[in-house]
């Protein structure tokens, strides 16, 4: 209880911070965007990773409001790499199950990117795939409100859930991500090389861009690339990290300082 209260309070007073963990183009090497991971810079427990605490939002209704600041510093911050000539970035946000099914996520969606002048197109909404399965007419729903605010969406985790093709092939998705587990252990020849293939296939089919997250190899990294993924994503190729951390890191020649707005 007392966290709980500590972490009402910690919305309300900006003890919440992103990282971002850099995306890349499988292909040409590129920088392409990033995603969005929040953390709690706690005053007495230091800095504190969201395994410690989403948890506890998730129970207590607390992720709604929390979502929504991410929402909202994820918006900001694309706003300050676009006006750093970065146009063709796109910025990932992760929606827990509760802040995906809330009443108001289509219009807090819209104001966020009005607030901060941004093309719906830059930002990617990603849901896990036992989210979007959970209900799935629900989900097919709410999907649709989404993309008609021409947000993209991603389908998290995927190959970890119990999908149905005959609903997956419904879902207005724009992008698959390849769950880290099929690729901590993958090698050319095994099972897991096997699955990851037929999902880039899969998503081939469906018309979707493969993201793969959970690179940690150079082997892992040109054998995705060999089957054809679209992104990489992983500690390989950067790991979460602040703004200024994360130009330096995508643009080592020369990096650009981002202040705070």
């Amino acid at each position: 209880m007392q966290i709980a209260n500590e972490l009402r309070a910690a919305i309300a007073q900006g003890e919440l911070l992103l990282h971002y963990q850099p995306k890349w183009d499988a292909t040409t090497g590129v920088p392409i965007g990033a995603e969005a991971l929040v953390r709690w810079m706690h005053p007495a427990r230091g800095l504190m990773p969201p395994d410690s605490f989403i948890p506890l939002a998730e129970r207590t209704g607390l992720i709604v409001p929390l979502g929504e600041w991410v929402l909202y510093e994820a918006c900001r911050q694309m706003r300050l790499w676009r006006d750093a000539g970065h146009g063709d970035w796109t910025i990932a946000v992760n929606l827990s199950p509760q802040q995906f099914v809330h009443a108001g996520l289509a219009q807090t969606v819209r104001e966020a990117l009005r607030r901060h002048e941004l093309e719906p197109s830059c930002l990617i909404l990603e849901i896990t795939e036992s989210t979007a399965m959970r209900d799935v007419e629900l989900s097919l729903a709410v999907l649709r409100q989404l993309r008609e605010t021409g947000v993209q969406i991603a389908i998290d985790d995927f190959g970890t859930g119990y999908s149905s093709l005959l609903y997956l092939k419904r879902l207005p998705a724009t992008e698959m991500k390849i769950d880290r587990g099929f690729i901590r252990d993958l090698v050319r020849g095994t099972e897991d090389s096997a699955i990851v293939a037929a999902i880039v296939a899969l998503g081939r089919t469906l018309n979707l861009r493969i993201v793969a997250e959970g690179v940690e190899t150079s082997a892992q990294r040109a054998f995705l690339t060999q089957l054809g993924v679209d992104t990489l994503q992983g500690f390989l190729l950067g790991r979460p990290m602040t703004a200024d951390a994360f130009i330096a890191a995508v643009s080592p020649v020369a990096p650009v300082a981002i202040s705070q707005r």
